[in-house]
């Protein structure tokens, strides 16, 4: 049973070197490891503060490009809205000068036809004057180549003359 055991000697000698070897790791070792761990863990805060800063950062480029995103889907339906008001105003004004001009067209058209109208007519005047004059003409020397005939046509016409 002595091996389990220690005697009292050793006892205090082995409790005297574990005081001496907490009191140089106390005086040597302990401060440059208590100042790393220290170190690390204010490394450790520095890259969570970072972190933080990033993400609020993150959310306001976010929160920004938000807004840019909305800023231009507005301003292309500006620009949408504005280009078919235009192609409205651009198709109307098309219409309407189609309209002005097919009208003038027409009333030109119809100027035409009512002076090639009249210009027939003054034609078929010409020529029906013509004929009847030609026709008046045979008819009187067919009329007046007998004596008789033209002491007739004369006495007639001398009648309607004191008629009138």
């Amino acid at each position: 049973m002595d091996l389990l055991l220690p005697e009292f000697g050793l006892v205090i000698y082995q409790s005297i070197a574990f005081l001496l070897l907490m009191f140089l790791l106390a005086k040597f070792a302990w401060k440059p490891v208590l100042a790393s761990i220290k170190e690390r863990e204010q490394s450790i805060d520095d890259a969570l503060n970072k972190a933080e800063l990033a993400k609020q950062e993150m959310a306001r480029l976010t929160a920004q490009n938000d807004e840019l995103m909305k800023e231009a889907r507005a301003e292309r339906d500006l620009i949408l809205k504005e280009a078919k008001t235009l192609k409205d105003s651009i198709v109307n004004e098309a219409k309407t000068q189609a309209h002005n001009e097919g009208a003038k067209l027409i009333e030109k058209a119809k100027i035409e036809i009512e002076n090639q109208k009249k210009a027939a007519l003054a034609e078929l005047k010409n020529q029906v004057s013509t004929l009847s004059l030609d026709i008046a003409e045979r008819v009187l020397r067919n009329q007046l180549q007998d004596k008789a005939k033209q002491e007739d046509l004369v006495a007639n016409l001398l009648k309607d003359v004191e008629l009138n």
